[in-house]
Order: C-alpha cells, then sequence, then structure tokens
C-alpha cells in the first residue's frame, strides 16, 4: 500500500502538480461550487466518459485558486490501474491514513473519489467521513451508475447529499471548445457528430468511431453484463441498437417484444424490461414518459427513449434511416434536463406536443421540427400547442435560418439559441 501512495503524488495537485484539467465547464463548476463549505456530499453521476473526472479536478483546482491548500486536498480515480489495490473501504482509509500522516494537512481535508462503485463498500466510508466531527472532511464522489444512490444508500444518507448529473458538452460547450461561431451552421455540425469531451482531441473519424465503440462495449460488459450476470449478452447489445434507431419515436415494450418475435428471436416481456432499465441505468439512454396534458398526470405505456450522445448514432449506426428532425429532438431534450428540467412526452386525446418541461414552478410546452418549410407544416407544429388551454409558455424550436413572428402566444426559437430562453 506504501507503494501506491507514492503514486497519488501524480494525480493530486500536491507540490505544485496540476493534473490535466481539461475545457473547463464553468456551468457546472458554478453550480456545484455553490455546494461547498459544508458537510454535503456532492455526488456527480453520468455516463463513463462523459467528463466527471476533469469536472472533479476542475472543482478542485478551484477551491485551491480560491485559497485551499493543495495538500488538504486528496483526489483518487478508481479508473486507474494504480489503484488496483484499492478493493474497499478498509483499503481506502488505509490510503488516506497514509497521506495523512505523509502531507499533516491543517484543517479540513477535501476527499474526491472517482468511480467510487468500484469500491466495494463505499457507502460505510463516505457516511462514516461525511459525518464526523473529530475530523472535518468535504466528500466529492463521482459514480456511472443511477442506482449507485437508491434503497437502503439513500436511506443511509437522506437529506445529507446533493446529486448532479453530467451530460456531454453542450451546443455553448462544443462552440468554446472548436473556437466556432454559435450559428445554424456549427449546431447542425454539432448534430452530426459527438459531445463526448474526448472526441475532440482524436484526430479523425475511425478514430473517434472506435472511441465510441469502446465504451459502448465498456459500458455493456462491466456495468450491465458483468454486473448483472447477463444470461443473453447478443440481446442486450441489440436492444441497445434498437432504442439507438428508435430514439425519439414512441415504442412500448410491447412493440419491442414484438419487433424481437418477428425476427425468430426468443425473448420474454419482463427480460427486455430488465435490459432496457440496466442500459438506463448507466445513463447511456433516457426515458420520456407520456403526460397528459388535460389530466396532469403521467400515462403508462409508449414512452420515448433518447440518446445520451448522438456519437452513438452518428459513428456506430449512421447506416440505419434517421431524419435530422429527430437528431434535433433528442438534442432539445438533452439540453432541457441539463438545464435542470424535468421532461416529458405531452398527450392529448388525438395530439401529441414533443416536452413538457416543468423546473420548480416553472411548465414550458415545446414542439420541435427541422424546419417550417411550408404553411401545411407550420399549421401542423402550431396545432398541438394551439390546444392547450393553459397559459403555461409556449415554444416551436426549428432549424430555420430566420425567426417566426409569435403566433398566437406561441413564439418561435431557433435550436441554437434554445439557451437564451430556458
Amino acid at each position: 500500500m506504501e507503494e501506491n501512495f507514492a503514486l497519488l503524488s501524480q494525480y493530486n495537485f500536491w507540490n505544485g502538480n496540476v493534473p490535466e484539467l481539461g475545457f473547463i465547464r464553468v456551468g457546472y463548476t458554478d453550480k456545484i461550487f455553490d455546494y461547498t463549505g459544508n458537510k454535503l456530499i456532492k455526488v456527480l453521476v453520468g455516463q463513463r466518459r462523459v467528463g466527471k473526472s476533469y469536472l472533479l479536478r476542475q472543482i478542485a483546482y478551484r477551491l485551491i485558486q480560491s485559497g485551499i491548500n493543495p495538500r488538504n486536498i486528496f483526489y483518487i480515480n478508481k479508473e486507474f490501474t494504480d489503484f488496483d489495490c484499492v478493493q474497499d473501504y478498509h483499503d481506502l482509509e488505509t490510503l488516506l491514513k497514509q497521506y495523512k500522516e505523509a502531507l499533516n494537512p491543517d484543517g479540513k481535508v477535501w476527499l474526491f473519489i472517482d468511480e467510487i462503485q468500484n469500491i466495494s463498500g463505499w457507502e460505510h466510508f463516505v457516511n462514516s467521513y461525511s459525518q464526523n466531527f473529530i475530523d472535518s472532511y468535504e466528500i466529492f464522489i463521482s459514480g456511472s451508475n443511477s442506482k449507485m444512490l437508491s434503497g437502503e444508500l439513500a436511506t443511509l444518507l437522506s437529506g445529507r447529499y446533493v446529486n448532479f448529473e453530467i451530460f456531454p458538452f453542450s451546443f455553448q460547450e462544443y462552440a468554446g471548445i472548436t473556437g466556432k461561431s454559435e450559428s445554424r451552421q456549427s449546431y447542425i455540425e454539432y448534430m452530426e457528430s459527438g459531445a463526448l469531451p474526448e472526441l475532440f482531441i482524436l484526430p479523425n473519424n475511425e478514430t473517434k468511431r472506435n472511441y465510441i465503440a469502446a465504451i459502448k462495449d465498456t459500458v455493456l460488459l462491466r456495468d450491465i453484463i458483468q454486473r448483472n450476470s447477463i444470461k443473453d449478452p447478443k440481446l442486450l447489445e441489440d436492444i441497445f441498437i434498437y432504442l439507438i434507431n428508435n430514439a425519439s419515436n414512441l415504442v412500448s415494450i410491447t412493440n419491442i417484444l414484438n419487433f424481437f418475435k418477428s425476427n425468430k428471436r426468443k425473448t420474454t416481456y419482463d427480460t427486455i424490461s430488465n435490459y432496457i432499465s440496466y442500459i438506463e441505468n448507466t445513463f447511456l439512454i433516457h426515458k420520456a414518459e407520456r403526460y397528459d396534458i388535460k389530466g396532469k398526470d403521467t400515462v403508462s405505456g409508449n414512452c420515448k427513449y433518447y440518446i445520451n450522445d448522438l456519437a452513438f448514432k452518428n459513428y456506430l449506426y449512421s447506416g440505419f434511416a434517421y431524419g435530422i428532425g429527430y437528431k434535433l429532438e433528442n438534442l432539445i431534450y438533452l439540453q432541457l434536463r441539463r438545464s435542470g428540467y424535468n421532461v416529458y412526452v405531452g398527450a392529448m386525446r388525438d395530439k401529441e406536443v414533443d416536452f413538457v418541461a416543468s423546473k420548480g414552478d416553472r411548465i414550458i410546452y415545446l414542439q420541435s421540427t427541422y424546419l417550417l418549410s411550408d404553411e401545411q407544416t407550420v399549421r401542423r407544429e402550431y396545432a398541438s400547442l394551439e390546444a392547450i388551454q393553459d397559459n403555461y409558455e409556449k415554444y416551436v424550436v426549428s432549424l430555420d435560418d430566420f425567426s417566426f413572428p409569435s403566433n398566437k402566444g406561441i413564439q418561435h426559437i431557433q435550436a441554437w439559441k434554445l439557451t437564451e430562453i430556458i
């Protein structure tokens, strides 16, 4: 263990060392930094390679810039093989004690533990050190599974943690890292590429394709197949492909079951349902339930799934027919979620509204369309919003070159300007 402690130096900020920080994601660091200075456990969750590690290091560096002694910051990333020795929370505690003996930090210690779900019994460590009233600790952790704070653990830490879901780069972050202007053309380029941080340091499309394929394989194998003892790995991958190629479409478990049965694949409703939930838990896809706008309640049955990053579509399964309008809808969903909204698919008798988004007391309705190219398209896209009887905000979002005037209280917004109104 002492040998492994020596490796900590290259990953920490001690002795003037500054680990790689990547593109500074100010929106997230501002939000998370607002919660510092207390005993709340800061939890970053999101898909693998979405940038959680960079964010943890960016927060640590920001603490140092605010006056915290670098020797008071302890960072470990369980994805690094250098820390394979840390198998359980006892090992982690031993490493932390060695750090304290060697550096003798004065005052509060800031603990950053990346991909903590790979440490057996980690919840015992976090619960103990977050409530330590002899020595002062503040804890930041990250994980790649949405269930890491479920069930008994959520009860154990009830009221003592704050959760931040990390998404791939927004369009504004994409423009920032590429140096491009925020325009229609750059938005389409964003839509046709991908938004995972490391994609932007890769030299060509072939390398990017291999990178995205490796992420997909790692998540399916390590995070789903191994952990859940999946009996039919090929079916799991085929369900993932089905969801990728039907993103932004209304589907149901029964639809998917019938699809596989028509292709002579033996499976059951429960198996498909379980496999989809496993994929959801890794943040590769997101589920949007239908919401009865008149009845003000969710509707069981059909729902929509959205891809966490269009790179999976663009680099792995681009050969399947998939219109730009569906990609636009997917990006709007992600931006709404990134902005903190709960997002549903609106349902009214014979009409559908693409999104019902709520945050606090604010509710907005959004209709997504590629272009408002003719009068028939305008009537169709505005009709669903016109049928809503309440007075909440209503928007049509498109990729048109120019902005349309307000129509019966319904605003038009160009997709690349969406953050201006949400």
